[in-house]
């Protein structure tokens, strides 16, 4: 059941969006995130550009579940110290140009078939409680202009964000208050900044769930985390499989592995981990 909803993001596996896309066919995936393509972020793409992005998924009998969005990963106010993470190849902007990359972001995800848009909830701030009415009446209108264009704003946990850990999504998602706005839950994520992933973190984000990510994490006896392979991190993945088909999930499934193993490549660590994940999934 899980495999039949399974997908990948492309630039997990190879920067060469061609090349993504016949593994992913060959591996037997169902669908593709979409977040930078041949060198170049998703939001910056023209309209020609990406329908032949479209074609070419098509092709290979898949289809695009969700746009892998930089939306809102920006300071709330420039003149405070945040902190910041990987916005593949964009500068920081403002909230204001966030907002119109929002727009262009739902014409893209129009263009490619697909309701689902990944974004973030601003850099975090040394006291990101302190600002949380500001984050949700924000994100609430951004849920309203998803809520009227017919999309769907999936907020991913994100450590380097406000909304970093479950309960903190759970907390905006349902501050917001909004069929445009759901959770993105990535296991992974929680696990990397320490966290519990499975039961804590779950407990605060399964009755908000518009989409999964799947990774794993390790924290060594340094204190040094680093992403692994599914199954051999901090979450507990087969529990957490377990519990997502008992408690009626029937969103979609995407692979973000964020590992390399040393001396390989991106494919090679998505390979391990898919292959990881074929054996995991027996056990549910």
């Amino acid at each position: 059941m899980i495999l039949e909803r399974l997908g990948v993001l492309t630039d997990e596996v190879s920067a060469k969006f061609d090349e993504a896309l016949d593994w992913i066919e060959e591996q037997g995936l169902k669908h593709v995130e979409v977040r930078v393509i041949d060198g170049a972020n998703v939001s910056n793409l023209s309209d020609e550009q990406l329908l032949d992005v479209k074609s070419k998924v098509e092709s290979h009998g898949l289809f695009i579940s969700a746009i892998a969005s930089p939306v809102f990963k920006c300071a709330l106010d420039p003149s405070r110290p945040v902190e910041s993470g990987d916005v593949f190849g964009q500068k920081e902007e403002s909230v204001e140009a966030h907002f119109g990359k929002l727009n262009r972001v739902i014409e893209i995800a129009k263009l490619l078939g697909t309701r689902n848009i990944r974004i973030f909830s601003f850099w975090r701030e040394q006291e990101p409680e302190k600002y949380r009415g500001e984050i949700i009446e924000l994100l609430g209108k951004a849920a309203v202009i998803a809520e009227r264009e017919g999309v769907v704003l999936l907020l991913e946990n994100e450590p380097s964000c406000n909304g970093g850990f479950a309960e903190e999504v759970a907390a905006i998602v349902r501050g917001v208050n909004s069929p445009g706005l759901r959770g993105l839950w990535d296991p992974g994520n929680e696990a990397f900044g320490e966290r519990e992933a499975y039961p804590a973190g779950y407990n605060e984000m399964k009755e908000i769930l518009g989409h999964v990510h799947l990774k794993d994490a390790y924290t060594n006896s340094k204190g040094k985390t680093r992403c692994v392979p599914l199954g051999s991190g901090n979450v507990p993945v087969i529990a957490q499989l377990k519990a997502l088909v008992a408690d009626g999930y029937d969103g979609l499934f995407t692979i973000e592995t964020h590992y390399v193993p040393e001396g390989g490549t991106q494919m090679m660590g998505t390979r391990m981990t898919l292959e990881a994940l074929r054996e995991l999934v027996k056990g549910v």
